[in-house]
């Protein structure tokens, strides 16, 4: 799980790399600058449920990430929460991430999880707030999308991850790429796979030659909630 205007990726990149899971190479991208803008049929608000398909350790045993194990134990669990997407002061669509950030968290932490805020001169600065002044600062850095026919849209945005508040801080990059598909009936079906990354700051960092030391694959299933998208 990722704790969820570039410019428009290589024709197909995307796509291509949801198709060839779990065969995965780190995906090009551009400098986060703004906001990630939706399409217009995203707005309102949803009740969505996630269900994790598919799990892969690529370089295991020699490389796996802290709760690999326990999250494989949560295969074909399915986990609800509610998510909205508004207009900002150009009438750009973007997702509320404050609001959407602290639903998830709450979704997979329960009640360890105290607060998420935004940074208010970034959208794309976030730190969620957890009991026993544990605290997770995440940052995008990079993004892609790619506008495909019949209500399609995919995205895929890099996040840098820093844990404070256990023994030593604990680093990774996180590369979240999800497939939204828009149905007649008001809902979202998407296909998501998280890629987590070893960071520079880890000493394994060579080894893993950038490949991704865990996979993650999910299933969203999105019911809007709205009378009216906002």
């Amino acid at each position: 799980m990722v704790f969820f205007l570039g410019g428009a990726a290589q024709a197909g990149q995307l796509e291509s790399s949801l198709a060839g899971f779990p065969r995965w190479q780190k995906l090009t991208v551009q400098a986060a600058s703004g906001d990630l803008i939706y399409p217009d049929w995203m707005a309102g608000t949803w009740n969505v449920t996630s269900t994790l398909v598919d799990v892969a350790a690529p370089l295991a045993p020699d490389l796996v990430t802290p709760g690999f194990e326990s999250n494989r134990r949560s295969l074909n669990v399915p986990v609800s929460f509610t998510v909205r997407f508004v207009r900002d002061a150009k009438q750009n669509l973007v997702a509320d991430r404050a609001f959407n950030g602290l639903n998830l968290a709450k979704a997979y932490l329960g009640r360890s999880v105290i607060a998420v805020k935004t940074d208010p001169t970034s959208p794309n600065k976030q730190i969620t707030l957890l009991k026993s002044d544990r605290t997770l600062l995440s940052s995008v850095t990079g993004r892609a999308t790619e506008s495909l026919q019949n209500n399609k849209f995919i995205t895929a945005e890099v996040f840098q991850q820093l844990f404070k508040g256990g023994s030593q801080p604990y680093f990774n990059e996180v590369e979240s790429t999800t497939a939204y598909q828009y149905l007649a009936n008001s809902t979202i079906e998407a296909d998501q796979v998280t890629a987590v990354y070893l960071s520079p700051q880890d000493p394994d960092y060579f080894k893993a030659n950038s490949q991704p030391v865990t996979l993650y694959r999910y299933r969203l299933e999105f019911l809007h909630l709205d009378v009216s998208p906002q």
